[in-house]
């Protein structure tokens, strides 16, 4: 790898840790700069999920204060949250590379869509039993597809916790954060193990992923909220529109 290479991926690791850590979109800027090295699709796919671990740190520092009171909450998805990253390394490393080309833009547009108009309440109370377990299930899901690929899957992630009735954008980021790099982290793991991931690239890319992941929160936190979650939508709106054209 040149010098310009890990310069490259540097930037490319600060520009995707920033809109990770803010919207979900890390892979957006990071996978192209993997490929535009060199670096073939399924080595980019796995170095850049072994590298989004960094984007997973940074974003959860950043977002201690919005994590208070979410702990609970946490705590009971994150083993459904590992469970659906497992499942989608699995996935990854025993199926045909294009298994989700044709949902995935669906699912990312009408979860741009939630992201715009959220209509969850701030305080739902007391749920009942089939609308948690219909949460869990849908966290297993986009874990799994985070696990697989992951491009977007923070806005699927975004779309949900605003639905479910999150205090506020910034406190469904936080969460959003946390479960999107449980998912990262332990496909990671599997990866490391078990696939061709190319560590050299992993060094710069993940540097610049903790750099911008550690600054997005501020972000998130100061902006105003209505703004973002349009800039978000749209954003996700544009890349579902892509990746459609990509697969159809």
């Amino acid at each position: 790898m040149s010098a310009l290479d890990a310069v490259t991926l540097l930037i490319a690791g600060v520009l995707g840790g920033l809109t990770g850590s803010i919207a979900g979109l890390a892979s957006v800027a990071t996978y192209p700069a993997l490929l535009a090295v060199g670096l073939a699709p399924v080595t980019a796919n796995v170095t850049n999920t072994v590298a989004l671990v960094f984007n997973g740190v940074g974003s959860a520092w950043g977002s201690r204060p919005e994590l208070v009171g979410q702990g609970r909450f946490i705590a009971r998805m994150a083993p459904v949250t590992i469970a659906g990253g497992a499942a989608g390394a699995a996935l990854l490393l025993t199926t045909p590379a294009d298994s989700f080309e044709k949902v995935v833009p669906i699912l990312l547009g009408l979860s741009s869509v939630a992201i715009v108009a959220p209509r969850g309440t701030p305080h739902p109370g007391r749920r009942r039993r089939a609308v948690v377990v219909a949460e869990a299930l849908a966290i297993f899901g986009i874990a799994l597809y985070g696990g697989y690929f992951g491009a977007a899957a923070g806005v699927l992630f975004l779309a949900l916790l605003l639905n479910a009735g999150a205090d506020s954008l910034a406190h469904a980021n936080a969460a959003k954060n946390i479960l999107l790099g449980l998912a990262n982290c332990v496909a990671a793991v599997v990866f490391a193990v078990f696939a061709p991931v190319h560590w050299l690239a992993v060094v710069p890319l993940g540097t610049g992923c903790l750099i911008g992941s550690r600054l997005g929160p501020i972000i998130v936190r100061h902006a105003p909220g209505t703004p973002l979650r349009i800039l978000i939508g749209v954003a996700g709106l544009v890349l579902a529109v892509k990746l459609g054209l990509d697969a159809y």
